[in-house]
């Protein structure tokens, strides 16, 4: 479980910076992942982010039935789940302004309120993954758990796909900012094997390992070439919702 823990905290600890450095106005853009903006792409990644916490407190399941490729299903992304996940996020950013903005009335002293409303939300998620990660750590690699699917899971496939989370929203989120991205070698290394089976992408693509994450998960399109080298190497991609 190790390199994936370490990518698991690595894209958390990035992506708690970036947070730190925004404005109102960055937080209101409006994202890749519609109709969300930045500031509920955020809420919804800490949710991912921090989801582990919970499952971890409750009953572990006796085996593992899923691994992480078969939690990104079909299934698992019907309409009516998307719809669901997106107001989810809607609802969590709007307490969540509301919170820090108290906060920030009440408690701002010398610095401004919007100052210490960013304070807040580089807090919040900061809180969010290290609560998870020590519960992590404390759980140890062979634990399973039952993932808001239902699927068994052992605590390392589905730490993985909290990288996945993490980082390749981190990809929509620096488009929205006008960025350059900000995945970590640790999580492009993760997120990239867990996407492709392990399997390298044809040698005739060139892709690097950020472009195979871009194409597979839709972030940037395929051409028509290359479609054609996916058909003929029979390369199958996940599934993705939000």
């Amino acid at each position: 479980m190790d390199p994936v823990r370490a990518a698991f905290r690595a894209e958390c600890g990035r992506l708690t910076e970036v947070l730190s450095e925004l404005d109102d106005a960055d937080l209101d853009r409006p994202t890749p992942c519609p109709p969300w903006t930045v500031r509920e792409l955020i809420a919804h990644v800490r949710t991912g982010a921090g989801r582990l916490t919970d499952m971890l407190a409750a009953p572990a399941p006796p085996r593992a039935e899923v691994d992480a490729a078969g939690y990104f299903g079909a299934a698992k992304f019907t309409p009516q789940v998307d719809a669901d996940r997106i107001e989810a996020a809607r609802s969590d950013a709007a307490r969540s302004d509301a919170v820090r903005s108290e906060a920030a009335r009440i408690g701002a002293g010398g610095r401004g309120a919007g100052q210490v409303r960013r304070a807040a939300l580089s807090v919040e998620f900061e809180r969010a993954w290290r609560t998870a990660d020590e519960a992590v750590a404390a759980a140890g690699p062979e634990r399973v758990l039952r993932t808001r699917h239902g699927d068994a899971m052992s605590l390392t496939e589905f730490l993985g796909t909290r990288v996945v989370e993490v980082g390749v929203h981190g990809l929509d989120l620096a488009a929205a900012l006008g960025r350059p991205p900000w995945l970590t070698p640790q999580a492009e290394a993760v997120i990239a094997d867990l996407l492709t089976g392990g399997r390298p992408a044809p040698a005739e693509l060139r892709w690097d390992r950020l472009t195979v994450i871009r194409k597979t998960t839709g972030r940037a399109p395929l051409t028509v070439p290359e479609q054609t080298e996916i058909d003929a190497a029979g390369f199958r991609w996940l599934v993705f919702g939000r």
